[in-house]
């Protein structure tokens, strides 16, 4: 699937989503975001069984609505890791903002967290919902996670919620993401996953496509992929696996047979937590490294 296929595919739906967003803001009670991000359409009043229950209230309490509304992911991957205070965290594809705004808090105001989005509607989202939950230390940046915008080795831990899977160049992405990192750096991320063989109609889909389903990553793949980029300390942690049920919710909507396709996708996508780390080199004597 082309890369400029896939990027106008994304940056029309996430818009749209964003525009949605700010839309029930000011008119409540009418015209809802869309309740799903990872999965397919659904109908009103379900549940996204990819994009619920992935923070508690105690995180999301002093956020603003319409960052905890543009929540698309699968994970939360500010629980992943641990955050110190003065360190700086780059969100690959940030969306309305709520991982950065959970981090900045974590990092303080010796840190620093970046956002990085391509979609416009969504930077503007994320910037007011900045403004509105007064964080200072925080900084959104437009660009495309395969050529992200900042120096080498100038950020502390990389997250990501479901979004290296939109990319038709991962390898481009974990590339990127090793080079930003300081030697001894973190990777930490949520995404889905593949468990198995996967039926060519969802892997030919758009619009599972842009919603992070059919561009996964089989799970051994996505560990090959992290320590050809450099990467070590690999982990890929499959831990919402999702049933015949689940499959029926995000493949509607797609134009698949979802009756005929779910069954065949049961236990074969995955949320999954996915670590690993930028090595710190060798210590060096004189002109040859040290190998102990």
């Amino acid at each position: 699937m082309a890369d400029a296929a896939v990027q106008k595919a994304v940056q029309e739906k996430y818009g749209a989503i964003a525009a949605s967003v700010k839309a029930a803001a000011l008119n409540p009670g009418c015209c809802a975001p869309a309740p799903c991000g990872c999965g397919a359409s659904m109908s009103p009043g379900t549940s996204d069984p990819i994009t619920s229950n992935l923070y508690s209230s105690a995180e999301t309490r002093d956020l603003p609505e319409e960052a905890v509304a543009a929540s698309l992911g699968c994970g939360n991957p500010t629980a992943l890791i641990a955050l110190e205070p003065g360190q700086t965290v780059l969100d690959l594809g940030s969306g309305g903002g709520i991982d950065v705004l959970l981090s900045a808090k974590r990092v303080g105001p010796t840190g620093k967290a970046y956002g990085l989005d391509m979609t416009d509607e969504m930077l503007a989202l994320a910037r007011e919902n900045q403004r509105r939950a007064g964080a200072a230390n925080v900084e959104f940046l437009k660009g495309t996670i395969e050529a992200i915008p900042l120096p080498d080795c100038s950020v502390d831990v990389v997250i990501s919620n479901c979004v290296i899977n939109l990319s038709s160049d991962k390898d481009a992405v974990l590339r990127e993401a090793f080079r930003v990192l300081k030697p001894g750096g973190r990777f930490a991320v949520s995404d889905v996953v593949v468990r198995g063989e996967v039926p060519s109609d969802v892997r030919r889909s758009m619009e599972l496509w842009v919603g992070c389903i059919a561009g996964a990553l089989e799970q051994s793949e996505y560990e090959s992929k992290l320590r050809r980029a450099g990467f070590t300390d690999v982990d890929v942690d499959a831990w919402r696996i999702y049933s015949v049920a689940d499959a029926r919710d995000f493949l509607a909507g797609s134009g698949i047979d979802a009756d005929a396709i779910a069954p065949q996708v049961e236990d074969k996508f995955a949320s999954a937590f996915i670590r690993a780390t930028k090595p710190t080199p060798q210590p060096c004597c004189g002109t040859d490294c040290c190998t102990g």
